[in-house]
């Protein structure tokens, strides 16, 4: 082998082991549905999917809503403050409530995505998502 196509293969090589060690992507999340509650004045039903790619994982959060969640694939972890962080796998739900701070958010597979559904009843116009320490 000569030396220029001995060093394009340890390159090739090289960029490979740097993609694999490339720290995990955000959740990918998208709006499936937004209504207006005409009897819950000043509030309005959302739902979006979440997904989780391997290891990812959220920011300490809360939702200043009620959030109802729904496990579709993979598995995640979650966990309010002051609440024991339990493990969902698909057909499993989950609640957080307006006063709620969601400390732990995560995709514990590193092989395997995870999806799941969320429906909020909140405030119209009202930010889905606020950082929170």
């Amino acid at each position: 082998m000569t030396i220029p196509k001995l060093i394009l293969m340890m390159v090739s090589l090289l960029s490979i082991a740097v993609e694999s060690k490339e720290a995990p992507k955000e959740a990918k999340v998208t709006t499936l549905l937004s209504k207006d509650l005409a009897d819950l004045p000043g509030k309005e039903g959302v739902m979006i999917t979440v997904e989780y790619p391997p290891g990812s994982s959220d920011p300490i959060h809360r939702h200043n809503a009620h959030a109802f969640v729904y496990v579709l694939e993979g598995s995640i972890v979650m966990q309010v403050r002051g609440a024991k962080e339990v493990t969902l796998t698909p057909g499993q739900s989950f609640y957080e409530g307006p006063n709620d701070v969601h400390v732990v958010g995560r995709n514990p597979s590193q092989t395997k995505p995870a999806k799941f559904v969320v429906f909020f009843v909140k405030d119209k116009g009202a930010p889905i998502l606020v950082p929170a320490n």
